[in-house]
This record gives C-alpha cells, sequence and structure tokens, in this order.
C-alpha cells in the first residue's frame, strides 16, 4: 500500500492490516506525518506538533505487535488531540494567548482512554479562542482554512480536527461540543461528526460549561466513529454526569438497518432561516429514509425558539469562565468574545435562574417529542462555508458576538444532552459541503449511528476528497 492510499484508508482498515503485520504502524506514522507537513502549513490545523514523540510511539506500538501481544482496538492508529483538551507535558494554549506557553501536568479522561486504546496522537489542533466560536479562527493561530477553499471558515470549534480529517491527516480525531463544535466543523468540512448523550464519554477534569460540553469523534467513515466512541465511552465516577453503563456494541451492530423507524423531518426547527442551496440539499437527503424503509414526516416540533434562554445560558457562562481575564487580557483577546463577556454580565442571578428552569422545560417538550419519533433530521447549519474573517456571512443579519443565528440546529440538543451527528449530504454550487443533522432521543447514541451509517451506504461520501 502506498503512502497515497494510506492518507484515506479508515481506521477500521488500518487497525485491521496492523493486527495482522501486514502495516507496520511505523510505516503508518510516518505516512502520516509527512501528510500533516505537507498540508498544515496553508491548512493550519495542527497548533502543536508532537511528531517525535509519535515515531517513538510507533515504534514501541511495533515492537508490541512482533511480540504477539493483545491489541487493543486502536492500535497504533494516529489521531489528533484537540487543543481544549489537557495533554501531559504537551502545550494547551485554547487558542488563546491567556495560556499559550500553559504546560499541563495531566491528561483529560478522555486523552487517557485515547492512549489506552492504542492511538497515537500526532499533535494538537486548532480551536476558536477558549472554543467560544463557531468559526475556524483564533487570534493566536489564526485561520485554520477549510480544505476545499482556502480562506473559508472551516467551523469551530473542533476546527483542526474536522481539517485533519478531511484533509487525510489521520483517519479520526478527537473533538468537544459545546454548542455544535463537533457537528459545525464536520458538516463544513464534509466529514462525519457525532456528539454523544451527554455524559457518555466521560469528561473530567470538567470544564466549568461541563453541564452543555460533550466529547466524540470526527472521522471520514461513521464506522471509524462508532469505534473511536466504543474505545472512549463508559462511566468513571470522576465524572458525576458519567452514564453508569457500558456502551453498546456500536461496532458489530452499525449495519442493523433502520426499517420501520418513525423519523421526523424539520427544515428549520419551526424559527430557524436557511439558505436555499443548503434546505435543497437537504431536502433530498431526507429522501434515502424512505427508501431505507421508514416513515419520514415533516413537522413542525413546535418546541418554541429558545433563542432568548441561549443568549442568556451561554453568554453568562462565557462571562463567568473568561470574564475574569479581560482586565488584562482584554485587547488581545477576539473581540467577539469580549463582546459576549459584556453581554453576559448584563444578566442577574435571576435572570440565569429563570433561563435554567427554562431550560428544564424545553427538555421535557423535547423528550416527550422523541416518545412519537425514533429520529429527527435537520439540516446541521443554516449555511454552508463562508469567509473565515468574518463572524457572521456578509448576507445575513450582523451581530457583535452572535453566530448562533446560523448554527442553530446545534445548541438545542446540548442544552438536552441527546445525541446528534452530522453527515456530508451534498454540495453547494460551488462545491462546498452541506450537511444532515441525526438526532434521537437521549442515550440513543447506537441508534444515532445506525442511521448514519444506513444514510453513508444510501449517499456515500468518502469518495468525495478536498485534496488529492
Amino acid at each position: 500500500m502506498t503512502d497515497g492510499s494510506l492518507h484515506y484508508s479508515p481506521a477500521t482498515e488500518l487497525a485491521r492490516r496492523i493486527r495482522d503485520r501486514s502495516l507496520s504502524p511505523v510505516e503508518l506514522m510516518k505516512a502520516t506525518i509527512a501528510r500533516a507537513e505537507e498540508l498544515n502549513p496553508r491548512l493550519n490545523a495542527i497548533c502543536t506538533s508532537t511528531f517525535e514523540a509519535a515515531i517513538d510511539q510507533a515504534r514501541a506500538a511495533e515492537a508490541i505487535v512482533m511480540r504477539g501481544e493483545a491489541l487493543p482496538p486502536l492500535h497504533g492508529i494516529p489521531t489528533t488531540i484537540k487543543d481544549l483538551a489537557l495533554t501531559r507535558g504537551v502545550r494547551t494554549m485554547a487558542g488563546s494567548r491567556v495560556f499559550a506557553q500553559r504546560i499541563p501536568d495531566i491528561d483529560h479522561a478522555h486523552v487517557e482512554r485515547m492512549r489506552t486504546a492504542g492511538m497515537i496522537s500526532i499533535g494538537k489542533t486548532t480551536t476558536s479562542e477558549f472554543g467560544w466560536s463557531g468559526v475556524s479562527y483564533s487570534p493566536l493561530t489564526g485561520i485554520t482554512h477549510n480544505p476545499w477553499k482556502h480562506g473559508m471558515n472551516a467551523g469551530a470549534s473542533s476546527a483542526g480536527a474536522a481539517v485533519c480529517a478531511a484533509a487525510g491527516i489521520g483517519p479520526v480525531h478527537q473533538g468537544s461540543d459545546g454548542a455544535g463544535s463537533i457537528r459545525m466543523p464536520a458538516a463544513l468540512c464534509g466529514v462525519y461528526g457525532i456528539k454523544p448523550s451527554h455524559g457518555r464519554v466521560p469528561y473530567y477534569p470538567m470544564p466549568q460549561n461541563g453541564l452543555i460540553s460533550h466529547v466524540g469523534p470526527v472521522s471520514r467513515t461513521v464506522a471509524d466513529s462508532a469505534l473511536m466512541l466504543q474505545a472512549i465511552a463508559g462511566p468513571d465516577d470522576r465524572d458525576m454526569t458519567s452514564i453508569d453503563a457500558a456502551p453498546e456494541d456500536y461496532v458489530a451492530r452499525l449495519d442493523e438497518g433502520i426499517a420501520g423507524l418513525r423519523v421526523a423531518y424539520s427544515p428549520d426547527l419551526g424559527y430557524l432561516q436557511v439558505d436555499d442551496e443548503v434546505a435543497a440539499c437537504v431536502r433530498e437527503a431526507v429522501n434515502a429514509f424512505e427508501d431505507a424503509g421508514c416513515s419520514v414526516e415533516e413537522v413542525d416540533p413546535g418546541w418554541g425558539d429558545p433563542t432568548d434562554m441561549e443568549h442568556c445560558l451561554f453568554s453568562v457562562t462565557i462571562a463567568m469562565m473568561w470574564g475574569g481575564f479581560e482586565a488584562e487580557w482584554g485587547e488581545r483577546m477576539d473581540p467577539g468574545l469580549v463582546a459576549m463577556i459584556h453581554h453576559g454580565r448584563r444578566f442577574s442571578a435571576t435572570d440565569y435562574t429563570r433561563a435554567a428552569g427554562g431550560r428544564l422545560l424545553y427538555y421535557d417538550k423535547v423528550r416527550s417529542f422523541f416518545e412519537r419519533y425514533d429520529l429527527l433530521l435537520t439540516p446541521s447549519l443554516s449555511v454552508a462555508a463562508f469567509p473565515a474573517d468574518r463572524l457572521i456571512p456578509e448576507h445575513w443579519e450582523q451581530h457583535q458576538w452572535d453566530w448562533l443565528r446560523w448554527a442553530g440546529f446545534s445548541y438545542p440538543f446540548n442544552l438536552t444532552w441527546l445525541p446528534a451527528a452530522t453527515c456530508p449530504c451534498g454540495f453547494t454550487k460551488v462545491g462546498l459541503p452541506v450537511g444532515l443533522q441525526i438526532v434521537a432521543g437521549r442515550n440513543r447514541d447506537l441508534r444515532v449511528l445506525k442511521a448514519s451509517r444506513a444514510f453513508e451506504l444510501a449517499r456515500p461520501w468518502s469518495q468525495h476528497r478536498p485534496i488529492p
């Protein structure tokens, strides 16, 4: 197998070949690093490389193979770790000048599990500052470029993870999602991403916005995400919200099909604006579910418009987490982030408590909806990629900080802890990817994976590659 064919090989195949000794972990790692060295100067997806350490770990992984020892599921598979995740001994900047020199002495729990599963990181991937926005820019690392068109938004905050997946710099990558930060970059870069149910992957140390943040994979295929998710999921008492049950066998059950499922399709959740080209791609994609034997109904979910509640909860949380740095660092921080911090400070404790109560009522509406339907299909985003030096597309109403207006399909499922994935479902006339979001009831992660896999089989996407 040539280096070129390794770039877009799925992790499932690479792991099998490492097991049967037809592929050396060192050969694979060298090819992956060469790809990163070739492409990263123009994509800007990796902000801190760990290439030398990765080669050393690959040599150790190869020695284990040659000794005939039992291998973990992702043994020798190259990956990356998002720059919001703590990594022991490796710089973790969070996209901010505030933490430009920070070197943690611990790993996040999901990083520990990635290592235990045999994954080898080649570096930290770029993120918007503190992960605050959906645009692939930070004042520290600059623009991370969409591989489908230079200068365009690759999404955030897991920007570098999605770009690496799309560009063939490793098959599967770690992302996190506090308001769409796995699904947005995956959709804009034409790859797959899943935000599992809250607590499915333990988050420790838990960030202060931990009650909306989720950890999950970004990959080119559904099976690769299923493989990684199964490896990092499972209970951990250090995270008080972790689900006290082992994950189902995602990989073995992936192809069970979805015939007979009751599927709701909502083009706008009853209140969101969507660009015409995006809406058309998603509408056509929904037909694949009827072809797969599902009963599909177009609906307005009837949950109401949660925008005011989202504005309060999101901006107050951001102000609480990062507002303390403004006095010293404000002029060197992202102006949109500073504007959001100022907005969050306008709310009173009563306002925030009222919004938190509204979240509980909102969840109850969503929960009852999924008693009637097995799946919900929506656009992943209201727009395709736009210039990454903008917070909001030029043809949309402008705002100092509210990028949620073009990403409104994401945050409702962070608030409600539901599993949600994005699948590539087409392209605009100028060749920019469009995403289909698949959502299921809480803890129905396997159902989302199976539906994603059924759609992938019906409308294959991995043959579309932005970079040869």
